[in-house]
C-alpha cells in the first residue's frame, strides 16, 4: 500500500521533550530499533467522540517500510485537540493513509531531528502485517544519523 510517511521526534512529541505514547503495545515509551522484534513506534490518526478514541489502524498493527528499511508498530496517536478527526493524520494525504514514525532524537539536536523528519517525509510503500525477514538497518532513525 502507499502511505504518506512523516516523522515526529523527542523534541516535538506531545508533550515536547518526551517519548510519551498513548497506546503502548511492546514499548512503554516511543522507541524501537526497526527490527521485526523491536519495531519503531508509529502514530496514526484517530477520531474522538463520546469520550472514545477510534484509531485509523489499531494499536499493535505492524508495518514494514522498504524505503527506510525499518519495521514499525502502531503505539501512538497523531493529532491533538478535541476533534483530531479534522486534522491531516486522520484524513490522510491525497487519499492515502498518514503514518507518523518516531525518529527519536533525545541524543541529537532538535535541528538534526527535524532534518531527519523532513528527509523521510513523503509518499512511500508500506507492507501492513509483514512477515519477519525483510532487510533492516537497525537503530533509531535520528540517533543513528538518519541512515536509510
Amino acid at each position: 500500500m502507499t502511505v504518506y510517511l512523516t516523522g515526529y521526534s523527542y523534541w516535538d512529541n506531545t508533550p515536547p521533550g518526551s517519548a510519551a505514547i498513548a497506546k503502548p503495545v511492546i514499548h512503554r515509551q516511543a522507541g524501537g530499533v526497526g527490527t521485526y522484534n523491536d519495531p519503531i513506534t508509529l502514530a496514526v490518526g484517530h477520531s474522538y467522540a463520546g469520550g472514545r478514541h477510534s484509531m485509523v489502524f489499531p494499536a499493535g498493527t505492524r508495518f514494514y517500510l522498504p524505503k527506510i528499511k525499518r519495521y514499525a508498530i502502531v503505539e501512538d496517536l497523531c493529532g491533538d485537540g478535541s476533534a483530531p478527526q479534522n486534522g491531516p493524520c486522520y484524513t490522510g494525504k491525497n487519499g492515502r493513509p498518514w503514518l507518523d514514525i518516531y525518529v527519536g532524537g533525545k541524543s541529537v539536536s532538535p535541528a538534526f531531528a527535524d532534518r531527519c523528519m523532513y528527509a523521510l517525509t513523503g509518499m512511500q510503500q508500506a507492507i501492513m502485517n509483514p512477515q519477519p525477514g525483510y532487510e533492516v538497518i537497525s537503530g533509531a532513525l535520528a540517533d543513528t544519523g538518519c541512515r536509510f
